[in-house]
């Protein structure tokens, strides 16, 4: 028993350097790029070398020591705690205790995947998984949401990137890392799970009862015409069938719609498969062009991924569309595009992950290990990972650390200058920078409350019943506005504002300390205004609130389809402002040369 215990052992700790099964754009913190040379280049084609040389490899002895030596001593230890200790100690405990040390010494997103994570992964590349439908990730010690995916419940509460979950069911999410999390959202489709979200800009956490449900996996959730000669297609990940979808859509839009320019949407695409990003890229780049490489820890380690065919969109004027969900694979493409001038990124600038990740192991039911093993940079020599706490964890930094990190994501300024293949100014240290920014706007309190109460859902629900055949150029009336408030009374609708948390705060404290009858007027006084001021709330966000009525209306009765023709085509600023650059020739011309400052400099 005590010899299997103790191959056992060997066993798991030699599992860490087996072979991989896949490779996907991962999560992480990365330093700007030194390599800086002239990356444009057909020259750039090179062998991978997966090895170091034999130059760089250490001598033989530390070697041992750094290995097999330390390998063994780990194990010896182990099993004489599992033979000698006074208590009995569960072996499997014992190890992943072990484990988790050493991948404390790495980045947060290098981790054991138990067989249930390492499912879940293969499901995000293929497939379909019953849960809650968004991309998440670690920043500041906690799990947070980089984009809801489209039509899963997770859109449909409203979630927005950068949002952090605090909160799983009862479970604090401090410290926890993201497959756990993932794990404990999953679930029977049907079943609830309480989320706690803090949003950013808002002082306290929102909670949310959302409803699990089957979700599927398919890229390309809309294509078709913006008007005549545009065409618009978005995709919300890069899995496996990811390029093929693509192709699809593209060309039924140039062969029967006659597309002349495209609207490409990587909004809230929190990313997928790396060769997905490649193959993506290559419909617009021509043939053996440097869509992305990649740089582990040699520097012969160096591989470069070029575009390998013609490609399906040679020369149509090209918009991307992108903002903070705008994550990984898609920063990918989006980046390479705007470093070869091919088409105008408009929106906001991306997430900023810049790591690649490698599985190895998993099969037959075992535990894999999820390891960062490089950094991805664009053509121009960009790397796109936001430098935040990439090599330390936040409770192993001191205090002036923090502080300077979050003083140089700021400075934008102060960012290491890149140019584009026509010598466009470009900047390193975090995310894509769009061309043409389009500011996204915030929710005020009465429109999330509104979306994670379900109320505009519920009411649809109730409007399609009593109204058949909706048509599709439905719009919301002054008389549905009015239906919909008496809805809300129906439904005894109600929120708190910041104001009325510090109020119910500061109520509480005066009855600790005894002297709520010194303050009962002022009290009194202050929850009339806020009920007066919550009436003004509804006023102020009309037009979100018809929107939103108009949104689920369609969904109930055109499904995911009704809402991008009638509201993302017609009513999307960000699409408007792809449309305007796309009208406007000079413009959009423009914006794909330096300046003349930039060429003087270049």
């Amino acid at each position: 028993m005590k010899t299997e215990f103790r191959l056992k052992l060997y066993a798991l700790m030699l599992a860490i350097v087996a072979l991989s099964v896949i490779w996907i754009v991962g999560s992480g913190d990365a330093a700007q790029s030194t390599l800086q040379s002239a990356v444009y280049g057909k020259d750039l084609f090179a062998q991978t070398t997966t090895n170091p040389p034999v130059d760089q490899q250490p001598p033989v002895d530390s070697r041992n020591h750094s290995i097999a030596y330390y390998t063994k001593m780990m194990a010896d230890i182990a099993y004489r705690i599992h033979s000698r200790y006074m208590e009995e100690v569960d072996p499997e405990s014992l190890i992943e205790a072990g484990i988790e040390g050493m991948l404390s010494n790495l980045d947060p997103y290098s981790v054991v995947l138990k067989p249930k994570s390492y499912e879940s992964l293969m499901e995000s590349t293929h497939g379909k998984y019953e849960g809650v439908g968004m991309q998440i990730d670690l920043r500041d010690g906690r799990v947070t949401i980089v984009s809801p995916m489209e039509g899963t419940p997770a859109w449909r509460m409203g979630f927005k990137a950068g949002d952090k979950i605090m909160k799983i069911d009862t479970v604090s999410t401090d410290g926890m890392k993201t497959d756990e999390a993932a794990n404990l959202m999953r679930g029977p489709a049907g079943s609830k799970v309480k989320l706690s979200i803090q949003r950013p800009g808002i002082d306290y956490p929102m909670e949310y009862d959302v409803e699990r449900a089957v979700i599927e996996l398919n890229s390309v959730r809309y294509y078709g015409l913006v008007e005549p000669g545009v065409g618009y297609v978005r995709i919300d990940k890069f899995a496996e069938t990811t390029t093929d979808e693509l192709v699809k859509a593209i060309t039924d839009m140039k062969t029967n719609m006659g597309i002349k320019s495209l609207i490409f949407d990587l909004r809230s695409n929190g990313g997928g498969l790396l060769d997905q990003a490649i193959s993506v890229a290559n419909l617009f780049l021509p043939k053996e062009k440097l869509v992305v490489y990649t740089q582990g820890k040699y520097p012969t380690s160096q591989k470069k991924y070029f575009s390998e065919s013609e490609p399906l969109f040679p020369e149509g004027d090209l918009v991307v569309l992108v903002n903070g969900g705008t994550a990984s694979a898609s920063e990918i493409v989006s980046g390479a595009l705007q470093d070869w001038d091919r088409g105008v990124i408009v929106g906001n600038t991306t997430f900023g992950k810049g790591l690649v990740q490698q599985v190895f192991g998993g099969q037959n039911g075992e535990a894999a290990l999820k390891l960062t093993t490089a950094k991805y940079y664009i053509p121009s020599g960009r790397c796109i990972q936001k430098p935040e706490r990439a090599k330390k964890h936040m409770e192993n930094m001191t205090e002036e650390e923090i502080v300077l990190e979050e003083k140089n994501s700021e400075l934008g300024d102060a960012r290491e200058v890149f140019f584009t293949n026509a010598g466009r100014k470009v900047f390193g240290g975090g995310g894509v920078v769009p061309d043409v920014v389009v500011e996204d706007e915030l929710w005020k309190p009465i429109e999330y409350n509104l979306v994670r109460k379900n109320m505009f859902s519920e009411y649809a629900i109730e409007y399609a019943t009593k109204h058949k055949n909706t048509p599709k150029d439905f719009e919301v009336t002054d008389a549905i506005v009015n239906d919909f408030r008496s809805f809300l009374k129906e439904k005894a609708f109600d929120y708190k504002t910041g104001l009325e948390l510090d109020l119910e705060k500061f109520e509480a404290t005066a009855k600790e300390m005894e002297k709520s009858d010194l303050f009962a007027s002022d009290i009194k006084e202050m929850k009339q205004l806020i009920e007066k001021e919550k009436v003004k709330d509804f006023d102020a966000s009309i037009d979100y609130i018809r929107q939103s009525i108009k949104r689920e209306v369609l969904r109930s009765e055109y499904g995911e389809r009704g809402i991008y023709e009638q509201i993302t085509m017609k009513e999307d600023k960000h699409v408007k402002q792809a449309l305007e650059l796309l009208k406007d020739k000079a413009k959009y011309g423009t914006l794909l040369k330096p300046s003349k400052k930039e060429d003087d400099k270049g």
